[in-house]
């Protein structure tokens, strides 16, 4: 057996990791990388495998930076098995269109400009006819339902916590030669309590470890701290007639912003003239597949449906249908609250609302959701004097605000957590999905643990076991 580590080694984005055993060859995840667009272009492209070659993939669930890749694999040749839970296997139908809508986009403008400079225009990475050909080969896997998914290699899926239907994988992997091997692959794991959704299992004992670091070094505040400055960013813009711009992933994200908004309305603290819209029709349809997999919610969701108070739906909330509707929010004074994909600002219609709202101070640009090396998103964070926003420079002059209390992933303190509870038979753990700091941090933390045998791996190195 041996694990090649192909995307998420050394960064956060572009998931995949090749196991092979018994003969066959699985990816863990098949993502998108996510970054400098041509670095992005030429990675997402040029696949490290022979699709044709690959026999699963197992997913872990539907973020593009996780799944984004996989109707590429189809066009260049997969015709295997996809194995992930239904929720999973819902989410992809609807993300995977839309990736395919904005990389047509995107194409559009970049294409324009290179027939300009005789140059060849470039091939979308795939189309929605491959969407449909990968649809056809998933398989919804339930949790705690262990599959024998080819002859000895078993699969089992725990619940992850991180968005809807997300999974922890475990393989179990019994070879010819008497070498049996429990591999257990976090994929993203959740920060623990977070809303709608229930928090993370511990599945016990794995040999190998691959674990996420997305946060290794730091500590989240208290979800408490979400409720107190959502208030305060409510009361602000309110007096000030200003406007809210939350870019956030149309899945997870936005549904938690949804929920703590309904919260602080169950309080009497939402000022009754800020108007809430949702600006992307993924949101739209992420939200109507949350509602539909209510058996995966905790406590508290549950508390408040019976309740007959739906978390998910908010009085006077908007889903913004076209893109003139979109635009029109431009010149629509506030108070506003405008919750607008994508996530890291790299596409989108968040871009048209941040050109417009970041050169006013009134206005307020509230990051909730960790953005990625070279993307536009860290350079907000980063509150540079100025962004480029559709090629042009605008300056940076709203005010950026940081929540990381909403972000999906763990923290130190959760990953030490989780780790410590599913390590007593771990003999070689391996930190990926991480930043080169923070897969540091991640392998200071499986050393503390007691694990001997710790890796970060650079991308493409091969890991044998007997």
């Amino acid at each position: 057996m041996r694990i090649t580590f192909y995307g998420a080694a050394q960064t956060t984005t572009g998931s995949m990791h090749l196991v092979e055993a018994n003969g066959k060859r699985i990816l863990l995840d098949c993502g998108l990388y996510q970054g400098h667009r041509k670095e992005a272009f030429e990675k997402n492209r040029n696949l490290p495998v022979d699709p044709a070659r690959i026999d699963y993939v197992i997913l872990s669930h539907a973020h593009i930076d996780h799944s984004g890749n996989l109707p590429q694999l189809v066009r260049q040749g997969f015709r295997g098995r996809v194995f992930a839970r239904q929720s999973t296997t819902d989410l992809c139908d609807v993300m995977l269109r839309d990736s395919c809508f904005l990389q047509k986009r995107d194409l559009e403008y970049i294409n324009k400009k290179r027939r300009k400079e005789g140059k060849k225009p470039f091939e979308p990475l795939y189309e929605e006819s491959d969407v449909d050909a990968l649809m056809q080969l998933f398989v919804p896997t339930h949790m705690h339902e262990p599959r024998e998914i080819c002859r000895g290699i078993t699969l089992e899926f725990f619940n992850a916590g991180h968005i809807l239907g997300s999974a922890l994988v475990q393989l179990d992997i019994r070879s010819d030669h008497g070498h049996n091997h429990r591999l257990l692959f976090s994929g993203d794991l959740g920060q623990p309590n977070q809303p709608i959704l229930r928090h993370y299992e511990y599945p016990a004992g794995a040999d190998i470890l691959i674990v996420e670091s997305t946060y290794a070094d730091k500590f989240h505040p208290s979800a408490d701290d979400v409720e107190l400055r959502l208030e305060k960013y409510l009361k602000y813009i309110d007096r000030h007639n200003a406007k809210l711009l939350v870019p956030a992933f149309s899945v997870g994200r936005t549904q938690q912003i949804i929920y703590y908004l309904n919260k602080l309305r169950e309080k009497g603290k939402v000022p009754r003239e800020v108007k809430v819209y949702i600006d992307s029709p993924l949101s739209q349809k992420a939200t109507r597949i949350y509602a539909k997999h209510r058996e995966v919610y905790n406590d508290e969701a549950k508390r408040m449906l019976a309740e007959g108070k739906d978390p998910l739906e908010y009085p006077g909330m908007t889903f913004v249908g076209t893109p003139e509707e979109s635009m029109a929010l431009n010149d629509t004074p506030g108070p506003m609250i405008i919750i607008a994909a994508s996530g890291m600002c790299e596409g989108g219609r968040v871009l048209h609302h941040l050109k417009h709202c970041v050169q006013d101070e009134d206005n307020i640009i509230l990051i909730c959701g960790f953005q990625a090396e070279n993307t536009l998103g860290r350079r907000i964070v980063e509150r540079r004097e100025t962004i480029k926003v559709f090629g042009e420079e605008v300056p940076l002059r709203a005010k950026v605000e940081i929540i990381n209390a909403l972000s999906a992933h763990a923290d130190r303190t959760g990953l030490i957590d989780w780790i410590s509870e599913v390590k007593d038979n771990v003999r070689n753990a391996f930190a990926v999905h991480g930043e080169p700091d923070k897969v540091a941090a991640m392998a200071d933390i499986l050393k503390e643990q007691g694990i001997r045998n710790v890796v970060a791996p650079m991308p493409g190195q091969t890991y044998q076991f007997e």
